[in-house]
């Protein structure tokens, strides 16, 4: 047996599913518990682009008191109904509560009907139901100033969760670009227009900006419903967003300017495999080497030219090749062939169709019957 025994070195991070199943979450769970802090994440070193656990933060999850059930109830979502039933109130009262942004959802999905449905966590309505200065929200009659609320249209759940979820991003944000582009996604296109004049700037905000949770295929009405969810709606929300991109266009100017096209050197130009030589040709050829050069056997090798007549010339041929042309002497016995073939079959000299009777007529002694 040798000294020594070679052992494969241990990853210092796990990718997001590798960690959710040594942590005996599901892969919801898990991402909701990443959304939440609950599991801390690093961007991925190995150039991956997106984010990885690494192994002490596993460890630190598996020493805690209780776990995984410890873990698994503080990332339990639960609807509407079963919400109600939760904090002990009728369902009525709930959805009027979330409506008012008492409840803040954090987490909604799309039914068969196209239907918003609203998670909330348990363990914060369990919070709130338990809160001493809420007995008056959950018991009782709703105050005057609600009621007017309510009456007049509010409801703040997709709000609230819009602000819940800009958190999200700007705890994912590694840098000033990446926290701006977090505010843009937030914002319609003409708002961003508004505040980032610059092209290339919106161009990279563009390419940096979180895509919406994903709900169905893209360009499906799904898709179109999230993406509607996820832009800001109210003036005073709109206004406060404008106000934080702009601050983090700031920022991120100062620490390093947007990334510009590269220019096009005298060195590619000269590399390019078409030039023009004059009007109406144009010649394919390698750098630095002329058509006329080399053996006249290279040179179809070496360039290929085409060459086109001007439009004026163009016209002029084509109206010759209208005009009835007698047939040239040079062509000699080609072209005596070309009319000899041209004569009907019957028409040449001594033909005789197959099958068909001789063209001599002779008069039959058989009599004619009437």
């Amino acid at each position: 047996m040798p000294d020594s025994t070679l052992v494969p070195a241990v990853s210092a991070t796990c990718s997001p599913s590798r960690a959710a199943r040594e942590l005996g979450l599901r892969r919801a769970e898990f991402d909701l518990a990443v959304h939440l802090g609950r599991i801390r994440t690093v961007p991925d070193e190995g150039g991956g682009g997106g984010r990885v656990v690494e192994r002490a933060e596993i460890v630190r999850l598996l020493a805690q008191h209780g776990f995984p059930s410890t873990l698994r109830e503080r990332v339990r979502v639960v609807g509407t109904a079963e919400g109600a039933a939760l904090m002990g109130i009728p369902v009525g009262r709930f959805t009027r509560l979330a409506r008012l942004g008492l409840l803040v959802p954090v987490r909604f999905y799309l039914n068969r009907y196209r239907a918003v449905v609203w998670l909330y966590l348990a363990e914060e309505l369990e919070h709130f139901a338990t809160g001493a200065g809420n007995t008056c929200l959950l018991k009782g009659r709703t105050p005057e100033t609600l009621k007017g609320q309510l009456a007049a249209g509010v409801d703040l759940r997709a709000r609230n969760w819009r602000g819940r979820h800009f958190g999200f991003l700007l705890r994912q944000a590694a840098d000033p670009w990446a926290r701006a582009a977090a505010a843009a996604a937030f914002l319609a296109p003409a708002e961003i227009e508004d505040v980032v004049r610059d092209p290339g700037e919106r161009a990279l905000l563009e390419r940096l900006r979180p895509a919406p949770p994903a709900h169905g295929a893209p360009g499906s009405s799904f898709a179109h419903l999230a993406e509607h969810l996820m832009t800001a709606q109210d003036p005073d929300e709109i206004g406060w967003l404008r106000s934080d991109l702009a601050r983090a266009m700031r920022e991120a100017r100062t620490a390093s300017p947007a990334p510009r096209p590269p220019a096009r050197s005298p060195q590619a130009a000269e590399r390019a495999p078409v030039r023009r030589a004059e009007a109406g040709q144009r010649v394919l050829a390698r750098p630095g080497v002329t058509p006329g050069d080399g053996p006249a056997r290279n040179r179809r090798a070496v360039a290929h030219t085409v060459v086109t007549a001007p439009p004026a010339a163009r016209v002029s041929r084509q109206a010759a090749d209208d005009r009835p042309v007698a047939p040239s002497a040079s062509r000699g016995l080609r072209a005596w062939l070309f009319r000899a073939n041209s004569r009907p079959a019957l028409a040449r000299p001594g033909y005789r169709a197959r099958n068909r009777p001789s063209c001599t007529t002779e008069t039959s002694s058989r009599p004619r019957t009437s």
